[in-house]
């Protein structure tokens, strides 16, 4: 019986996430209204419940946080805000990654980074095998929406050397975070630009991370994950999962 009520617990905890660090509400409003940042974030914000998940990462004022793969930046802007001043923020991009975009998304960085209008964050572009940050030097990391681009591929080392980079430059007691786009295994998910669940909590285990929490906060159960990402009928509510890993 003692066992089974531990279990009961162990799953509760990987579900609810950790105690509240902020005031979501607060932090909602304070996005909302955000001089500068950009009217397209503000309309993501409604699917992509940036409070909550900055909440669900732990996220508190004077942190150095990591958005890897960050394409414009929406969650390197959000990430901003939570730190404050005293915090720091890099805005990574895979400079080959970046190049594929085209102008118009380093238009959007430059837009978003100009006139220092976030003066704590900083623009990285850099490959993981030479990642450009000390060990043990971020509180967390997020990897937005972007796992599919490192495990749908042919490069099998792609994104094993991604998790190597990231654990060790996060401190001990570090977080991870990972929001994906939900697949099926079964399917072809590279035409679809979705990821496998399972597949990624592999990968992170493998490099030395522990999955310590899971949420279902941007759940859709109506995305039958056969379509791509980008279908009208889809775009900006696929079904997510949210993983919270911890060195």
């Amino acid at each position: 019986m003692k066992s089974l009520i531990t279990a009961c617990v162990a799953a509760l905890a990987l579900l609810s996430g950790p105690a509240q660090a902020l005031d979501v509400e607060e932090f909602t409003a304070q996005l909302a209204n955000a001089a500068g940042r950009p009217d397209a974030d503000k309309a993501r914000d409604l699917n992509r419940k940036p409070a909550w998940v900055t909440n669900f990462m732990g996220v508190e004022p004077g942190m150095t946080v990591a958005d890897f793969l960050s394409a414009a930046g929406y969650y390197a802007e959000v990430f901003s805000h939570a730190v404050g001043r005293s915090g720091k923020i890099y805005l990574h991009n895979y400079p080959s990654a970046l190049e594929g975009r085209g102008q118009r998304t380093a238009d959007a960085i430059a837009d978003r980074l100009a006139n220092s209008r976030l003066a704590n964050v900083e623009q990285l572009n850099r490959n993981f095998d030479d990642i450009g940050l000390p060990a043990n030097s971020l509180d967390a990391a997020m990897l937005g929406l972007e796992m599919h681009e490192l495990t749908n591929t042919d490069d099998a080392s792609l994104a094993p050397q991604f998790m190597s980079a990231v654990y060790g430059a996060l401190k001990p007691g570090g977080v991870l975070v990972i929001v994906e786009h939900a697949g099926n295994a079964e399917n072809n998910n590279q035409p679809l630009h979705r990821g496998i669940e399972a597949l990624t909590v592999d990968i992170a285990e493998a490099a030395g991370f522990e999955l310590v929490a899971s949420s279902a906060l941007l759940r859709n159960p109506s995305d039958d994950r056969t379509k791509v990402v980008f279908d009208p009928t889809i775009r900006g509510r696929t079904d997510r999962f949210l993983l919270r890993f911890q060195k």
